[in-house]
């Protein structure tokens, strides 16, 4: 009797424990399932891939510009990206806030110049895809703040992103934008070309490195280095940080920045 007591007694805690550990267990499983964010910024390339269908996601930072004429300029750049299937997606960015200051120390603010992309992703494989952007921005900034041309600017941006020995990413990018506004003696059209190379440092931590650079004809072709750092607080909120410099002859201008992109929530 006391044999049968004791089997009842464990059958119950066995049981017991299996209930409590339910919730815990479902959570581990929905943690598992939600989709990560991912992170366009901040790098001048942009990837081929889209963020996860029907989820919110939400990019911003603040940036520090220093030119080499002593001019400098704060932005607060905010982007928010939707997909509405695994190829079809759309995004929206704009400088929230900017701050220009010149060499004399006069400076104006307001909000930023606005874009809208509309974006097709075109998978190869597990590990590479292609895509192809085309978009506009709109010059809603005040005068001297925006960064396009001062009137409404078209491009087309054709990508190839892969991954390639197991920790390493590219994005390589090749765009022209056709400029609402042009200088006299310049063209209507320029190009960029950027190529991004990343590595993640185990679950958290990545790096990237890129090179990048626009010509016009008429005006003098630019090219900029950038390094950054990533770190994964979770599936769906990844922080950066890093800085990028010109390569020029002469005095260089530099730049500092920092961010976030965040998954915030599903929509449909």
């Amino acid at each position: 009797m006391q044999r049968h007591r004791v089997k009842h007694c464990t059958l119950r805690s066995t049981v017991g424990a299996a209930f409590a550990l339910l919730p815990a267990l479902a959570s581990a499983a929905a943690a598992e399932e939600e989709p990560a964010a991912v992170p366009y910024r901040p790098s001048v390339s942009t990837p081929a891939a889209l963020t996860a269908p029907g989820w919110l996601e939400i990019e911003a930072g603040f940036l520090h510009q220093h030119a080499a004429e002593g001019d400098r300029r704060e932005s607060v750049p905010v982007t928010l990206k939707l997909a509405f299937t695994p190829d079809w997606g759309v995004r929206v960015g704009a400088d929230a806030w900017v701050r220009q200051r010149d060499a004399s120390g006069s400076s104006s603010s307001g909000y930023g110049d606005t874009g809208v992309v509309l974006k097709r992703h075109f998978a190869v494989d597990e590990s590479s895809a292609f895509g192809l952007e085309a978009g506009a921005v709109f010059a809603t900034a005040r005068r001297g703040l925006g960064a396009g041309s001062g009137r409404t600017d078209l491009g087309l941006n054709a990508i190839y992103s892969a991954d390639f020995a197991s920790v390493w990413h590219t994005d390589l990018n090749l765009s022209a934008t056709r400029l609402g506004n042009a200088d006299a003696g310049s063209g209507r059209v320029q190009w960029l070309g950027a190529a991004a190379v990343s590595r993640s440092l185990g679950e958290q931590w990545g790096i990237v490195g890129e090179f990048s650079g626009t010509h016009q004809s008429g005006n003098e072709n630019t090219r900029q280095l950038l390094v950054a750092a990533s770190y994964n607080v979770s599936k769906r909120l990844v922080l950066d940080a890093g800085a990028a410099r010109s390569l020029r002859s002469g005095a260089p201008a530099w730049s500092a920045f920092t961010g976030f992109t965040w998954l915030a929530t599903r929509l449909f």
